[in-house]
């Protein structure tokens, strides 16, 4: 099992596989960062898809990493 910061905090989340780890982190991501995930609404549905491929990508590969 991996433990990793959130991206935008030093909250931990545990997860053994990446998507178990983002599982893991989207209550606290909900809870703490509802103004960040508020600041996206409105966005184009192309931007929003943009958005989240890229923040799956870098997590992904921060997730790796450990």
């Amino acid at each position: 099992m991996k433990t990793l910061k959130c991206d935008l905090c030093e909250h931990e989340a545990q997860g053994d596989t990446f998507e178990g780890w983002i599982k893991a982190l989207m209550p606290h991501y909900m809870e703490a960062h509802a103004d960040v995930m508020k600041s996206k609404e409105g966005m184009s549905e192309e931007d929003m898809k943009a958005e989240k491929e890229k923040w799956m990508v870098e997590n992904k590969a921060r997730f790796e990493a450990e």
